[in-house]
């Protein structure tokens, strides 16, 4: 069981080559919560996550025969940068597998960092694929394998993060928010605070909550369906050694859903110039499902900044359609000239635009189905859109978010 002490040692063994993230105070987040809300600032180190810190820990405390064989990791991006920061600056040999799935912008982060110290390879479509091949390539070559999460090591050295957190505040939060994938900081966190009274909140994504399944099982159990999005936090299986102290301390865990982190990511980026990868909103996008006390002073972990701008476009529809103000319908047009303007001066109110015409195929001379999308105004815009469908010639079909459909749109 890694302890408080362990965590201190990790803080001593990079102390100088990790410097301390920044604790900064949310004027916004704290105005709307009606709290004090602090972001720690993981996104700003040199690693633009917090995973430098387990890796370095790891790395350092290697034997001179392991450092010279090298290292093998699997990754979904974050913890891959991790492993090349330490390993180049120790200078140790590294193989990094990377899923499929991780973002362009990560493959070449990882590179960059690790120079001619590490191999990127990308392997399968999941970060469990990765970790089986990286498992293999240890077994085979020799080559000591370093755990995402599940090692104390690692899980000492994230739990710096939270050490950090008292020593900028200069006392203890009342709520202290982190994002959990593998369980790695969550473990952390509670390796340094879960005797102090702080409340430890562990923020999952919704489509990827295996933390929560396994505290219900009493053991690490594989989901049986993985929601990718969140690619830093899309873990199938949490660690040993971090349900273990999960177990041992039973944080309260928040299924945040992924529209909401695409929203509190777009706050980020307009309301406070911060670039966060999903993962790294997860912790401050809780907040909306949390009920706290009034001026509680709440730190959360904006655990990574490490996003690719091509997502953004994915990133902001997902946000309108969790908003409820993006909408989609199959609707029968008739094949004459003026059938879609009249249907958008019959639908549409004066706030309200169309954003998808597409036909999906013409049945005969008559009509053909279209496929509509519709961005709101407002939310509320909704039920009145949908009476006005009601009485237009049009047969109009409404694609829920819930529908197979749905998913070649977003």
């Amino acid at each position: 069981m890694v302890s408080a002490a362990d965590v201190a040692a990790a803080a001593k063994r990079f102390a100088g080559v990790i410097p301390p993230s920044p604790l900064q105070r949310n004027q916004r987040l704290s105005t709307r919560y009606d709290l004090d809300v602090w972001l720690k600032r993981e996104d700003l180190n040199a690693v633009r996550s917090y995973k430098g810190r387990g890796a370095f820990t790891f790395v350092s405390e290697l034997t001179p025969a392991q450092r010279e064989r090298g290292v093998v990791c699997a990754s979904a991006g974050n913890h891959g940068q991790g492993v090349a920061f330490a390993c180049a600056a120790l200078g140790v040999p590294a193989w990094v597998y990377l899923p499929r799935t991780t973002p362009r912008q990560k493959r070449d982060r990882v590179a960059f960092l690790g120079g001619r110290h590490v191999q990127v390879v990308v392997k399968g479509d999941t970060y469990d694929d990765a970790a089986a091949a990286a498992r293999d390539h240890a077994d085979e070559s020799g080559m000591t394998l370093i755990p995402a999460f599940d090692d104390p090591r690692t899980i000492a050295g994230q739990g710096t993060v939270a050490k950090e957190v008292v020593e900028q505040l200069g006392h203890a939060p009342s709520v202290m928010v982190v994002p959990v994938g593998g369980g790695g900081l969550l473990a952390g966190t509670l390796a340094w605070l879960g005797s102090s009274g702080v409340e430890v909140v562990g923020a999952e994504p919704l489509g990827a909550a295996s933390m929560a399944a396994a505290l219900a099982a009493g053991r690490p159990v594989p989901l049986e369906h993985l929601d990718p999005f969140v690619d830093g936090a899309a873990v199938r299986t949490v660690g040993t050694h971090t349900h273990a102290l999960a177990a041992r301390y039973r944080p309260r865990l928040m299924a945040v859903p992924e529209g909401q982190i695409c929203v509190e990511m777009l706050d980020l980026y307009q309301s406070d110039g911060i670039i966060s990868e999903p993962a790294g909103a997860l912790a401050p996008a809780a907040l909306d499902l949390l009920d706290l006390p009034r001026g509680a002073t709440v730190v959360c972990v904006l655990s990574g900044g490490n996003n690719d701008v091509s997502r953004y476009a994915e990133i902001v529809e997902r946000a309108l359609v969790f908003e409820g103000r993006k909408h989609y319908f199959l609707v029968e047009f008739p094949q004459e000239p003026g059938a879609l303007r009249r249907f958008l001066d019959d639908v549409l109110g004066p706030d309200d635009d169309i954003t998808l015409f597409e036909y999906v195929k013409r049945n005969n001379r008559e009509t053909g189905p279209a496929l509509v999308g519709l961005e709101l105004g407002s939310p509320e815009n909704l039920e009145p859109i949908l009476k006005r469908m009601e009485n237009v010639p049009h047969r109009i079909e409404r694609v829920p978010p819930d529908s197979p459909l749905f998913t070649f749109l977003v």
